[in-house]
């Protein structure tokens, strides 16, 4: 074992180039705040100016809503399941609650399209007005990223099936946990300025 490896502690952060790694990943977690800040303070200023469109209280559906909220909490809770089973050398156990967040990801993705689809059906497209320009924009940028997150998962199910459970695909397990979890916290701002004040506002 090299100087630049440490002998206890988790897995992924065993070499000291994985921890630099974990650290950068964190500072473009900071960005992509940044990011996703803008988007809700654009979404904030252009907020009711719906122009002759339907407003949104008269399309957002809570059960809908719902389903999607427990989707997306629920897959961020396996996702931690599989860190968990990871931290514990069971590569079996991390594939599979991996699976089963990738499952309900991709539930929640396709609930978001099918509500996207029905809104554009009602006539509320980015096109309509500002308000929906701006809902779109900001739900859609969760929904992509939700989106790379899936692929992202999937490559390294393949990469785990084929070299197994190493300090660097744990380092690379982990960071896609800390990004699901983000998804996670952002969607969590998203159910509540969004859609819980659009159905009453």
């Amino acid at each position: 074992m090299s100087s630049h490896e440490l002998k206890t502690g988790p897995l992924e952060y065993r070499r000291q180039e994985d921890q630099m790694t974990i650290l950068g990943f964190w500072i473009f977690l900071g960005a992509e705040i940044v990011l996703f800040a803008t988007l809700f303070a654009t979404y904030a200023v252009l907020f009711g100016r719906t122009a002759d469109s339907t407003p949104p209280m008269e399309l957002f559906e809570p059960g809908i809503v719902l389903i999607m909220t427990f989707l997306l909490l629920t897959s961020s809770f396996t996702c931690g399941l599989a860190i968990h089973e990871m931290r514990r050398g069971n590569a079996k156990a991390l594939r599979n609650w991996m699976i089963v967040t990738l499952v309900l990801g991709t539930a929640f993705l396709g609930f978001e399209i099918y509500e996207f689809i029905h809104y554009a059906h009602e006539g509320a497209t980015m096109q309509s007005s500002a308000y929906w320009s701006a809902f779109f924009t900001l739900a859609g940028t969760h929904g992509l990223h939700v989106t790379l997150g899936i692929g992202w998962v999937i490559l390294l199910l393949i990469q785990l099936a084929k070299r197994g459970l190493t300090p660097k695909t744990s380092r690379k397990f982990f960071v896609i946990g800390l990004y699901w979890h983000f998804l996670d916290v952002v969607w969590i701002f998203i159910f509540t300025s969004v859609y819980l004040i659009g159905m009453v506002v």
